[in-house]
């Protein structure tokens, strides 16, 4: 008996094996833009851990990481990762890439490398908002508070909110021949642009830094953090890095690696 007993426990470790994974809590972009079709596979070859991903805006996917629901978080709103981190919720944040935001819209506004003066002129035009509480909605947001424009006193006439993900936001943009802020990966990937055109783009206002982080294993003690820390290590480290580097969409580069700490000042 004892012999059938270890049998089929040695039978069952390749498939205990095979079953190692972390799950990922992030956002649509990273996930819609294909970039983690491209990343993914290459840290499991690299290191036998699978990576299983929800894809949500920026405030949900932190909510997952509070709950315990992930194991390592990556999003785009550094105050939210920030504070994420000062509650105990996380743990060894770091940098991971970037790219920018774009306004999209039928014709260019304001001054098109200025995002506030853009934004000003904006009050009034078709707009249409995540209003999901993502970072590109956070983003958004920080916008209109710089150009001293309430959003929400346009609420059912000219400025609209999709609580969605970006690629239903631009496909109602696009019907509605209306504006839109966008991260680039999700611009570069999208295909239903009709009249759509980049409105506003290139002012360091719209950098847009991803962070990665482990969920607190103090706080819930499930958590994989040996696996966690892996992909963290990955990820920011040389061949992650390069994996950032070489993901093109339509041959255009969209998002770049952060060092791991900031580069000393010449």
């Amino acid at each position: 008996m004892r012999g059938l007993l270890l049998a089929a426990a040695l039978a069952a470790l390749p498939a205990a094996a095979q079953e190692r994974f972390i799950t990922l809590s992030s956002t649509t972009s990273t996930e819609q833009s294909g970039l983690f079709g491209e990343l993914l596979p290459k840290f499991r070859a690299a290191s036998g851990i699978a990576v299983r991903v929800v894809a949500v805006g920026t405030g949900q996917a932190l909510r997952l990481g509070e709950r315990g629901d992930a194991d390592v978080v990556l999003v785009h709103d550094e105050a939210s990762e920030l504070a994420f981190v000062a509650a105990g919720f996380g743990i060894e944040r770091k940098p991971a890439m970037y790219n920018d935001f774009v306004l999209v819209g039928p014709t260019p506004v304001g001054s098109p490398r200025d995002a506030v003066a853009s934004f000003r002129d904006l009050a009034g035009r078709p707009f249409v908002s995540r209003g999901d509480d993502s970072g590109t909605h956070k983003a958004e947001l920080r916008l209109w508070q710089a150009a001293g424009i309430d959003p929400k006193s346009g609420t059912g006439r000219w400025y609209r909110e999709t609580g969605s993900g970006m690629g239903a936001t631009l496909n109602m943009a696009a019907a509605l021949d209306a504006y839109t802020l966008a991260d680039r990966a999700s611009w570069a990937s999208f295909g239903n642009r009709r009249g759509l055109t980049i409105a506003s783009a290139g002012d360091p206002k719209l950098f847009n830094p991803y962070g990665v982080m482990l969920v607190n294993p103090v706080r819930h003690p499930h958590v994989k953090a040996a696996e966690g820390r892996a992909f963290i290590a990955w990820l920011t480290g040389a061949e992650g890095r390069a994996a950032i580097a070489a993901f093109r969409v339509g041959g255009q580069q969209i998002f770049f690696p952060l060092p791991a700490a900031p580069a000393p000042r010449s």
